[in-house]
């Protein structure tokens, strides 16, 4: 149906289908698909072509597949930011999960209000149909979305969460490297990725490393076993079992001076309900990797087109990134 629409467009009065002084519009969409596909700068020497020119095209082929994308009617939305460049600037996008698609990018910051303007974006009426938000344990966005969305429930994905556990083992093993001295150190230098890492993607060079560390620092030992054993909180069936499994492992932290992970278990205990309803029936099936995902596909956007400022085209990459292509021709 969008594709015979699109046809008929394509056949009406040349002026319309020119997308520029040397360019049908036929031919900017076919320039903007194969950027979907490789490099502006790729696509500009292939067809002689300034790249300036190339990246308008591609604009103006990501913004005809929004147009043809259709009314947007989220009923589960994930909650995430970027950074656009140094200096803690940030853009929140929203994605429906339930499509997995991106559906807004935009704010100034991580604030309450830049998350009020999605929820001005989105309309009361929308709003009110929201009943699931996926999100990070960041206060503003909670905030937010409980003023503007109150019926929705709160859902805190383990990827965020692990996310604040990784971060939470990196500062013991940086106290560790600033406590000891000597040959002690050597054995912690470098060994960020390996203690971070699942021990299934480690190399046999990296388990061995692992190895040699956890045998010589008994607190990196303990911190590190804590991390791996907190995975089994996900195996639980109903938030009692989990609660009863997170409490133990609270209390092994007990007497071991691990301070950033005592910090952890606090922000865990304080988010609790938002952490387990993952556990309940209605919200089995929810594509929760997908934020994390768009966030891996975004930076692989940024990476290409470094240098880059134009934050519309940015903009449009995200929104556009889950949407299927058309052909013209």
């Amino acid at each position: 149906m969008k594709c015979r629409k699109l046809g008929r467009r394509l056949n009406e009065d040349l002026d319309d289908l020119l997308a520029g002084p040397h360019a049908t519009w036929r031919y900017a969409m076919q320039l903007g698909r194969r950027c979907t596909q490789s490099t502006i700068k790729a696509v500009a020497l292939e067809e002689r072509l300034d790249w300036k020119t190339v990246k308008d095209y591609e604009k103006l082929y990501m913004q005809e597949k929004l147009k043809l994308r259709g009314e947007i009617n989220p009923r589960v939305i994930g909650i995430d930011e970027i950074s656009v460049r140094r200096g803690h600037t940030y853009r929140i996008v929203v994605s429906d999960l339930e499509t997995k698609e991106p559906i807004w990018f935009g704010g100034k910051d991580r604030s309450t209000d830049s998350m009020d303007e999605f929820w001005a974006w989105l309309g009361p009426e929308k709003a009110a149909k929201i009943r699931l938000c996926v999100m990070d344990m960041w206060g503003p966005f909670e905030a937010s979305a409980r003023k503007n969305a109150p019926q929705a429930a709160i859902l805190y994905d383990k990827f965020h969460v692990y996310k604040h556990l990784s971060e939470a083992m990196d500062d013991v093993r940086r106290s560790e490297y600033a406590r000891v001295a000597g040959d002690d150190r050597k054995f912690i230098k470098g060994q960020r990725y390996n203690l971070l890492k699942n021990p299934e993607n480690l190399t046999p060079e990296g388990k061995l490393e692992l190895k040699l560390l956890l045998d010589i620092n008994k607190r990196l030992n303990k911190a590190y076993v804590l991390k791996e054993q907190f995975d089994r909180l996900w195996e639980y069936s109903y938030p009692g079992a989990a609660r009863k499994f997170f409490d133990a492992w609270k209390g092994a932290l007990k007497w071991q001076k691990l301070g950033p992970f005592e910090k952890f278990a606090a922000m865990v205990d304080r988010h609790w309900d938002g952490i387990v309803a993952s556990y309940r029936r209605e919200n089995h099936g929810i594509a929760l990797g997908y934020v994390e995902g768009l966030n891996n596909k975004i930076r692989v956007f940024q990476r290409k087109a470094f240098g880059l400022r134009d934050e519309e085209y940015l903009r449009l990459k995200v929104l556009s990134a889950g949407l299927p292509d058309f052909y013209t021709w």
